[in-house]
């Protein structure tokens, strides 16, 4: 029998997933993220515990130092920048995270900021509530191109339904030649991908190359009638750059799902930005994805329990992999 911490919001006692680990004898603690928490406050919680199931936890280097009896962090969602997957790999605690779990969640959500944006709808809906009746004219998508920032799940998903609305899609040239396989796709370098895109839609895992790739150079590069979509990670983009820019007529605007520090900040170079919104990463969240969320991570975290984690990400950086009742 484990202790099992379950962080992630939507997650509660008694549901599925709480029923799902306890049949397999796991006892269940909740404790829902509602905003950051202090490397302390996230040391108390993982007191013995053997296995996590979280949602952007910071669990740095410090906090898993700490956690002396946890063997298994699972990731309910794709993306695994909040996790020290090296240090995870040195003190033998396995990461799991579920690729393309949420990809067509994420893909609808990317289209309605596409269509959000090309059409002015917020703008429009904050006049009307300020008692105005905005009549600018918006944008068709039909005819235009999207370039896509990543070529994962998500942005996959995303190909046939912008070549729905009639557009033409071209995606970054790092993509490995196996997976260019949809001849609706065309490949390009980045700086003429930069160049020719109308929307630029985000999809690329954050790391140490793309921290920061979307910055003052890069934008530079864009139309000033293109629109900047990000529903990856927010250190992707380079904010300041960004809302100088919109602000300063160099690009026509920006959706963002997600932000360098969330929730928004209160001192963010983004707030007051006419052009640019901000959302509360709502990409993934829908009531069909947490579902297969939430199911598919209390099975990886049973498997990676058992020493059979099937969508590792560390496995390379493994030393040794802890055992049950082992302490760090």
């Amino acid at each position: 029998m484990s202790r099992v911490l379950i962080t992630t919001d939507y997650l509660h006692p008694g549901d599925e997933v709480d029923r799902y680990l306890r049949a397999h004898d796991h006892t269940t603690v909740h404790a829902p993220s509602k905003g950051r928490r202090t490397p302390e406050h996230l040391t108390a919680l993982l007191d013995g515990v053997e296995a996590a199931l979280v949602a952007n936890e910071p669990l740095t280097a410090e906090v898993l130092s700490r956690a002396h009896r946890l063997r298994v962090v699972v990731r309910t969602g794709v993306g695994h920048d909040s996790v020290d997957i090296a240090a995870a790999g040195r003190l033998g605690i396995t990461v799991s995270n579920l690729p393309g779990i949420n990809a067509d969640a994420v893909a609808e959500y990317t289209m309605a900021l596409l269509l959000a944006t090309a059409r002015g709808l917020v703008r429009s809906a904050a006049g009307v509530a300020a008692g105005a009746w905005p009549r600018q004219d918006g944008r068709e998508l039909r005819g235009s191109t999207l370039g896509l920032l990543g070529y994962g799940a998500a942005a996959r998903a995303v190909v046939p339904l912008a070549r729905a609305f009639g557009m033409r899609v071209l995606c970054t040239s790092g993509v490995p030649q196996a997976l260019r396989t949809d001849p609706a796709v065309r490949f390009v370098d980045l700086p003429d991908l930069l160049a020719e895109a109308d929307h630029l839609s985000v999809h690329t895992a954050l790391t140490e190359r793309t921290r920061g790739l979307l910055d003052a150079a890069a934008l530079r590069r864009m139309k000033p009638t293109a629109v900047l979509v990000n529903t990856a990670r927010g250190a992707i983009v380079d904010e300041r750059a960004l809302a100088d820019a919109v602000r300063e007529g160099r690009l026509a605007g920006a959706a963002l799902d997600v932000v360098n520090e969330e929730p928004l900040a209160a001192d963010s170079p983004l707030r007051g930005v006419d052009g640019i919104v901000v959302l509360s990463h709502l990409a993934g969240q829908t009531a069909e994805a947490r579902a297969r969320t939430g199911r598919a991570g209390a099975a990886e975290l049973v498997a990676a329990l058992g020493g059979h984690p099937r969508f590792p990400v560390n496995a390379h950086l493994l030393t040794r992999p802890r055992t049950a009742g082992a302490a760090g």
